[in-house]
């Protein structure tokens, strides 16, 4: 008659628990299409390079002259516009990620996450924030997520490439427009290709740090909230 009492059951799951396999899988592939757009603008920048500057030039004359393009040269155009589009993507994808294991560790946890809201965007944007910010949020969801598990390596590998490839002068924050990097890849082919491998290795340890984050979560919930 006391088996109520030795058996007792399991408490109720938080109901601010939400499934997060689709969200991964969604942030994952946002990822492998950036990561593999940035490695087409690599190849483009090689075949730039080894095609060789034509003999009028770079694209932009000066004075607000411009030649007309190469065949290359407007592929170019195309591959880049084609990439920064898969980053704004990928960056909706991954955010969308973010958002929902924020609110999966604060539920596991009980307790609030360090960061406020706002830091979610600001910290992605926000001058000297942006060095640390976005990284903080993803040990800190990890922590809760996971406590007393040592921090996965591939967080600091996302975001010292991370970086790296935003910060190098001809990756993503790079301030010159298309006909620039053109020329860049005439003369310094390789600074643009680093920052490119910069680049898509940042996307591969994200992707890493994506399954690592949202795996510890689907351990802690699998004995509280089925999938």
């Amino acid at each position: 008659m006391n088996d109520h009492l030795a058996n007792p059951p399991a408490p109720a799951a938080p109901s601010a628990l939400r499934p997060v396999r689709w969200e991964a899988r969604c942030a994952v592939a946002g990822l492998a299409l950036a990561g593999a757009a940035w490695l087409v603008r690599a190849v483009w920048e090689i075949r730039l390079a080894t095609a060789g500057q034509p003999a009028s030039g770079p694209p932009d004359q000066g004075g607000g002259r411009h030649r007309p393009p190469t065949s290359l040269e407007d592929g170019y155009h195309v591959v880049s516009s084609l990439s920064q589009g898969a980053v704004v993507l990928c960056a909706l994808l991954f955010l969308s990620w973010l958002w929902r294991v924020r609110d999966n560790a604060r539920a596991l946890s009980g307790e609030q996450a360090r960061h406020s809201w706002i830091w979610m965007y600001l910290g992605w944007v926000l001058p000297l924030a942006n060095l640390w910010i976005p990284r903080g949020l993803v040990v800190d969801i990890h922590r809760r997520s996971a406590p007393g598990r040592p921090l996965p390596s591939s967080v600091n590998w996302w975001w010292g490439l991370w970086l790296i490839g935003l910060f190098s002068g001809v990756g993503l924050m790079s301030a010159d427009d298309t006909d620039e990097l053109i020329a860049r890849a005439y003369t310094d082919g390789w600074m643009l290709l680093a920052a490119d491998a910069a680049i898509v290795g940042a996307a591969v340890a994200a992707v890493l740090v994506v399954r690592a984050v949202t795996a510890a979560q689907r351990e802690r919930m699998a004995g509280t909230v089925p999938e």
